[in-house]
């Protein structure tokens, strides 16, 4: 057997140096890009998540082209969503039963509940101290709130987040506030942190949460609170403010159709 030499040791550790880094580099960067998803409501194009990631746009559309691939993201219309298999992540924690079943249900509820109730619907949860938008049902006769505003940090405004802390007690809404200090959207925004407080706590467990453009001129909302076990969420939708008489009667029939859900739909 030849003997391996000083030199020859180095040159393969260099080697094995040299190959590491690529390939932890290509999971971070794909990584990026996954948690760029995350900050638009609706879906974002190449460029968007490229610029938000921090990466030249040849190696996103690369590592998009692969992860819509392998079922972590999800292209329609030219916008980038989560799939099936990134939500999946969540299954374990969340207490799901493992079938992979609730997520394609939950969609395909989703779709039902936009045209029943003629309006864009939204499902949302609270998870690591965040708002997180999981999926939108819309279409172009029912388009969902465009996002102009960072959702994450705009909770006290929308009525998805206005709901989620509606259901975390006073000290997680607390601290929530603190990392996102209420700021003025629209005139009809609360920005005073006493007064936010205030209207989420009396926010009542199982009605729904309305709201008239706090987060958008020209848009009413309303979101519907969804605890099963650990598991804070939302359903929610929106319609254009020349419908605002329907909020409250599309409200109530949101409520009703949530509570006749079952568990497995909530992944």
């Amino acid at each position: 057997m030849p003997r391996t030499t000083t030199a020859s040791r180095s040159a393969a550790a260099r080697a094995r140096a040299s190959r590491g880094p690529t390939l932890i580099g290509s999971v971070q960067r794909a990584l990026r890009l996954l948690e760029a998803v995350g900050g638009f409501r609706q879906g974002a194009t190449a460029k968007q998540l490229a610029r938000e990631a921090g990466l030249p746009l040849g190696t996103a559309y690369h590592l998009l082209r692969t992860l819509t691939y392998e079922g972590y993201l999800r292209r329609a219309d030219g916008r980038f969503f989560y799939g099936e298999s990134a939500v999946g992540f969540g299954r374990a924690d969340d207490g799901a039963d493992g079938r992979g079943s609730g997520w394609q249900g939950l969609r395909e509820r989703m779709q039902c509940l936009r045209d029943e109730l003629g309006a864009a619907v939204y499902f949302a949860r609270y998870r690591d101290g965040e708002v997180q938008l999981v999926d939108v049902a819309e279409d172009p006769s029912r388009p969902a709130v465009e996002p102009w505003a960072d959702f994450r940090a705009t909770a006290h405004a929308h009525a998805i987040g206005q709901c989620l802390l509606g259901q975390l007690p006073e000290e997680d809404r607390r601290d929530h506030l603190a990392r996102h200090p209420p700021v003025g959207l629209t005139p009809s925004t609360l920005t005073e942190e006493a007064v936010v407080l205030r209207r989420l706590a009396s926010l009542r467990p199982t009605m729904p949460v309305l709201e008239r453009q706090e987060y958008v001129l020209g848009t009413v909302c309303a979101a519907v609170p969804i605890t099963i076990g650990p598991l804070v969420a939302t359903m929610a939708l929106s319609l254009p403010v020349a419908e605002a008489d329907r909020l409250p009667a599309v409200a109530r029939q949101l409520r009703y159709s949530v509570g006749a859900m079952g568990p497995s739909f909530v992944f």
